[in-house]
């Protein structure tokens, strides 16, 4: 049997000061698979392609004006050559063994066209923190339904790896979204099919307050909201219910922060 070969996307743009982090994540993977990694750059001035460069033939990249997140991630996509395709953020970092525990699954239930995992949050020092997100997410994983997913997004985009043939289907991300994406294509995907759950940490989420999911989560959950219409809560309860889940989300968030600001010594 061939050996499955795992297409993983990193799009970047000034991340200097974490991206050495997330390559070093990939590049330790070891199991019984073939890596195609790349990272798309989008014209960093911050010291990253130095970064890049000091890595040698052990890297793919390109640096190249892109027209954001979004746009880089796709034009990866559509250039994968994997049969298994996912993407990593360039502060985020991948768990050792992720990528073995994820070529597994694929291989023990190959009706399966899409998997995803558990995932910790940390801060820009690698610590751990909002371990409630990681309990909270991990619960609802353990009893996904469709209409579970269209109420809360629950699926850690990090933790995601699916079939190519799935993405011929689905096609890729959508480029009028810019906060909310990978919800939009998990809905996509669950349309089809299940995901299948790997009850394991595959990944860790840098949250900082600079980060775009850290300073945009109140914009970020209004897309959220108008992408689980676009895909089928058009009732005035599913929609009560949506916006409900949202707001206490954002409440328990800027509760966060506010005990941040009056006691910047923890986390």
């Amino acid at each position: 049997m061939s050996r499955l070969r795992i297409s993983l996307i990193t799009p970047s743009f000034n991340h200097a000061r974490f991206i050495g982090r997330t390559i070093d994540s990939v590049l330790s993977q070891q199991g019984n698979f073939e890596l195609d990694y790349r990272i798309l750059d989008g014209a960093s001035t911050d010291g990253t392609l130095d970064i890049l460069r000091s890595y040698g033939e052990r890297l793919r990249w390109v640096s190249a004006p892109d027209s954001g997140q979004v746009d880089a991630i796709n034009r990866g996509l559509r250039s994968a050559e994997g049969d298994v395709v996912g993407w990593l953020n360039s502060d985020d970092v991948l768990k050792p063994g992720a990528l073995q525990r994820v070529a597994t699954a694929f291989r023990e239930h190959p009706e399966c066209e899409w998997v995803h995992g558990d995932c910790d949050v940390i801060d820009a020092d690698d610590r751990e923190i909002r371990r409630w997100v990681s309990a909270y997410k991990r619960w609802h994983a353990q009893r996904y339904s469709f209409q579970s997913l269209l109420r809360r997004n629950f699926i850690s985009q990090m933790t995601v790896f699916w079939r190519r043939r799935l993405m011929d289907e689905a096609g890729v991300l959508d480029p009028d979204l810019k906060l909310a994406f990978d919800y939009e294509y998990w809905l996509r995907f669950a349309q089809r099919s299940a995901p299948l759950y790997i009850p394991h940490k595959l990944a860790s989420f840098r949250w900082y307050e600079t980060s775009k999911s850290g300073a945009n989560y109140r914009r970020q959950f209004i897309e959220d909201e108008l992408i689980a219409r676009r895909h089928g809560v058009r009732s005035p309860a599913g929609r009560f219910v949506k916006r409900l889940n949202n707001v206490l989300t954002v409440a328990i968030y800027n509760s966060l922060a506010l005990a941040r600001k009056l006691r910047p010594d923890r986390n």
